[in-house]
């Protein structure tokens, strides 16, 4: 029988591999179109391969824990001659090599694909009913309906996520004097990173102090009604993301990262913001191209993205490409911190606890004292590529941007 070799599947343009976490199938098994056979792990988000034909698993080429690139063969399938599929060819992302032939996709399907996230080699398996086989909309969208119908079925029945997950991590040492509890997955690979910065980026933090009164007050006033009219959670996340984006504008140097002894200036700006799991775990989406949003857009989003988030519904390109992050430690109940810079970004912000304090009020009349609302914003740079005067200036101007909140704001 042909031979099928599967390949890692592209995630994103920013993953270039992924970690196999466990084979649902077994060598000799036959495995219909369709149906799951390995979960894999970029960073922190599992996701599913399904295979693209119906075949017998002849052999598996990695195994659990083991990394493999994107493009390269994860495993060998028998098929039968009428289903072999020959591997394709990427050239200007637009073109597929199908039986050694060239087969077109037009930019509406492409844009269904992309925006579905379905990758080029998985385009490849769908039978096309046009014009020397090409894909019609119809069938991309048919396709798009059977996977979502097969996927929801089969997922009731497969251990998928790491928050999904309920049971305890494995107890290696329980006594009378201590209980020794092995890392789980998350921790681990959160545990090499944060080692990793440190090890990377020359750690310094800056600590601001800002008034949200007008804040806090506008958001109170108007929060029950905008959620009955949009159906959205009127999150305080959403003003901190629009006043970090405009700082950014303004230092733009705070939005790079360095590469051996050169500096990358990025020309996007995409925030990443972390985000707690049921279990303690953290994960921090990115909010890609987050200065084309006006506000009511990034409440959207982020309530999108969080919501995903705590259902194990993120795509693994929805976690990467970060050039800055904000981390909410407020809703921990702390004050301030010194967060820890998101490799290869050379800036983190920590937002605190929003207290109410007896302050001094400046005023055209004299000075008044009154209670206001306050908040520290920890601010931790790579001292690398960014003294004290521009990241102690940045945090500085997050806060003014906090502070000239229009409380008339529509939205």
């Amino acid at each position: 029988m042909p031979e099928y070799n599967l390949p890692l599947p592209s995630m994103g343009e920013s993953i270039t591999e992924a970690t196999i976490i466990r084979w649902l199938k077994e060598e000799g098994d036959f495995i219909k179109k369709e149906e799951l056979l390995v979960e894999i792990s970029t960073d922190k988000v599992d996701s599913e391969i399904f295979s693209p034909v119906n075949g017998i698993l002849k052999k598996k080429l990695f195994f659990p824990n083991e990394i493999a690139k994107v493009g390269t063969s994860i495993a060998i399938l028998e098929v039968k001659e009428k289903e072999k599929i020959f591997p394709f060819i990427e050239n200007d992302k637009t073109i597929i090599v199908r039986k050694n032939k060239k087969r077109f996709y037009s930019p509406l399907v492409r844009t269904i694909a992309h925006k579905e996230g379905i990758s080029f080699y998985e385009l490849e398996t769908i039978q096309g009913t046009g014009e020397k086989e090409r894909v019609t909309k119809n069938d991309i969208l048919k396709y798009i309906q059977k996977k979502v119908i097969s996927y929801n079925k089969k997922k009731k029945d497969i251990f998928l996520s790491y928050q999904c997950n309920n049971k305890k991590n494995d107890v290696i040492i329980n006594n009378d004097d201590e209980e020794i509890i092995e890392m789980d997955r998350i921790r681990k690979v959160t545990s090499e990173h944060m080692i990793r910065s440190k090890n990377i980026s020359v750690h310094v933090t800056s600590f601001v102090e800002a008034d949200v009164t007008n804040i806090v007050e506008w958001r109170e006033k108007i929060k029950d009604n905008f959620q009955k009219e949009t159906g959205e959670k009127l999150t305080l996340m959403s003003i901190f993301v629009e006043c970090v984006v405009k700082a950014i504008k303004d230092f733009p140097m705070i939005n790079i990262s360095v590469s051996g002894k050169n500096i990358i200036k990025k020309k996007k700006i995409h925030i990443g913001f972390a985000t707690a799991l049921p279990n303690g775990n953290l994960i921090v989406p990115v909010i890609k191209n987050a200065d084309s949003y006006n506000l009511r857009g990034l409440i959207k989003i982020i309530n999108d993205l969080i919501k995903r988030t705590k259902s194990n519904q993120l795509e693994p390109e929805e976690t990467q490409g970060g050039t800055y992050t904000i981390s909410n430690i407020g809703s921990f109940g702390n004050i301030f911190g010194t967060p820890i810079i998101h490799q290869p970004q050379v800036a983190i912000m920590a937002i605190g606890l929003i207290q109410k304090k007896l302050s001094i009020i400046e005023t055209p009349k004299g000075n008044l004292i009154g209670i206001r609302h306050k908040i520290y914003l920890s601010h931790s740079y790579d001292h690398r590529v960014i003294d004290g005067f521009l990241g102690g200036k940045f945090a500085k101007k997050v806060a003014l941007y906090l502070e000239k909140f229009n409380c008339y704001t529509k939205i």
